[in-house]
């Protein structure tokens, strides 16, 4: 006598089959690239200690550590009040030294680095008006991704610029054109963490 055996699924209680879904694997990968292009930005303050100006690996440094506290503010970290204040007083600190370091590009009349650093404060502004002002002026929003879109094109082209200087023999551009490349990277990233991709895919994934 032969029994005949249909093949059943497993019931998701009984824990021997885990699938992971696309949302998830997404949100990991997410999450590696972006603490990969974060480490190779850090990185990039040694590179300018090395081959650049100590203006330059001021501003850089100045520019990660304001980096990592929009990651802290935008990308669903938990913040008390005291870290809160520590956060806005390091953002402070480091904001004086960006300007102060852009002040000097315009004296020592390196004007591309100084269009460049101009532009990225732009940002950083349309960004804070992004976190700051009210969902519902949708008009206001709309104008802001569209100037943002604008200081974006300007700095590819700086990093065009710095790319046919570096082809030219121009030291240190090579420099210069990959910290533009990460930076672009980089903030697009978190234009992802401030329109919340990773909570986003989280809550769909939950739901799903």
């Amino acid at each position: 006598m032969r029994a005949d055996v249909t093949p059943s699924k497993p019931r998701d209680d009984r824990g021997f089959v885990v699938e992971e879904s696309a949302a998830t694997r997404g949100v990991r990968w997410f999450v590696a690239f972006k603490w990969l292009v974060y480490a190779l930005l850090a990185l990039n303050v040694v590179l300018y200690g090395r081959h650049g100006t100590v203006t330059e690996q001021i501003d850089t440094a100045a520019w990660v550590v304001l980096l990592l506290l929009f990651e802290w503010e935008t990308g669903g970290w938990t913040m008390s009040p005291r870290q809160r204040r520590l956060a806005h007083a390091l953002r402070a600190l480091a904001s004086v030294a960006v300007v102060g370091a852009c002040v000097d590009y315009a004296l020592q009349l390196e004007w591309l680095d100084f269009c460049n650093a101009v532009t990225w404060l732009l940002v950083v502004v349309a960004l804070e008006l992004e976190v700051r002002v009210p969902a519902h002026w949708r008009g206001f929003h709309r104008a802001r991704q569209a100037a943002t879109g604008l200081l974006y094109l300007a700095l590819a082209a700086f990093l065009l610029a710095w790319l046919a200087m570096s082809a030219s023999g121009g030291a240190p551009a090579w420099l210069d054109a990959w910290d533009a490349a990460l930076w672009l990277v980089a903030f697009v990233v978190i234009e992802l963490n401030v329109f919340g991709f990773a909570q986003t895919a989280r809550a769909r994934h939950a739901s799903g």
